[in-house]
């Protein structure tokens, strides 16, 4: 909870211009017309409450897939559904016209929804059931097509590159307050689930066999899980663009002081996740003097050498 109240602290003083903590104080609550109060409320406190809501939506997306895929290195991005709800909004935008968040989030859920299903189901296939491997394969497969296919629309079509090409680089920045409450209450729907089906997915990370042994719903608590990784990563991307890696890194993080219960796992992804994110953000706004770097590069550029980690470790953090 420290680190949060740090990351969003850093997240208003930090920027092109440096303020003190007094400062941002002073241009929150006091209504004065200034230069600084315009920094603030206008630029940095908008991309701050971004990351607040974006943030605890993808760390509980990578621990609820990580869960019910068993999976330890999957995440929204690595299984495609990242790459499947920014092709629906691209091929919304590019062959429907469609403009605006309330419509972003229904063609995100959708392609987050397919690729989620199409994923599971090409990694459920074969005689021992559901494989990790295979479901890895299967995402960053379908996530590279997806991905290749949604450049080709955006560069055969200047109109549309226009209108997504900041939105399809993953940023905080430029997202108003409508957006935010237009979207925000979807993601709360989807932590309310992983809230409530957090406990029949510890049984479920024991084993198909020992989970119905134990009483879990499988098939319900499975199709509660895809509902929630759908809402949690469409709506996340409906709002902030692609964001990469933080549903990878920060379950794994959490996993290590918390244990395999995924009820603490959840509880502390939420609050770690926009920790990192809100980190990251600021991170990309000093290491360019000129300008500041996408937070979703940022978040790849710490992510990629965690991936190779966790992929050379004889044993990942356990499910």
């Amino acid at each position: 909870m420290l680190v949060l109240v740090l990351a969003v602290l850093l997240s208003l003083m930090v920027g092109a211009k440096a303020l003190s903590p007094d400062t941002v104080l002073s241009a929150l609550f006091d209504a004065d017309g200034s230069d600084v109060q315009a920094i603030v409320r206008d630029s940095r406190l908008p991309r701050t409450v971004v990351g607040l809501v974006v943030g605890p939506a993808l760390g509980v997306c990578g621990a609820l897939i990580q869960a019910f895929t068993r999976n330890p290195l999957a995440d929204p991005g690595i299984l495609g559904v990242n790459a499947g709800a920014t092709f629906a909004v691209t091929i919304g935008v590019g062959l429907l016209g469609i403009r605006g968040p309330l419509v972003y989030v229904w063609f995100a859920l959708a392609g987050a929804l397919v690729v989620t299903l199409v994923v599971y189901l090409i990694g459920a296939t074969g005689p021992r059931g559901p494989s990790a491997g295979r479901m890895t394969l299967a995402g960053v497969a379908i996530g590279a097509v997806l991905s290749g296919v949604t450049s080709i629309v955006m560069l055969k079509n200047m109109e549309v590159f226009s209108t997504l090409r900041f939105w399809g680089l993953g940023s905080l920045g430029g997202r108003d307050e409508g957006a935010v409450a237009i979207i925000a209450p979807f993601l709360a729907v989807g932590l309310l689930i992983s809230f409530l089906i957090a406990r029949p997915l510890n049984a479920i990370a024991l084993g198909d066999d020992l989970g119905r042994t134990l009483g879990a719903g499988l098939v319900r608590t499975r199709v509660w899980a895809v509902v929630g990784v759908t809402v949690l990563a469409g709506g996340a991307t409906a709002l902030a663009g692609p964001i990469a890696f933080i549903g990878l890194m920060v379950p794994h993080a959490v996993r290590w002081f918390t244990g395999p219960d995924q009820r603490w796992i959840i509880v502390y992804s939420a609050l770690v996740a926009p920790s990192m994110l809100l980190l990251s953000d600021v991170i990309g706004r000093v290491v360019l003097p000129s300008g500041e770097l996408q937070v979703s590069i940022v978040t790849a550029v710490v992510g990629a050498p965690i991936l190779v980690l966790l992929a050379r470790r004889k044993k990942v953090s356990g499910l």
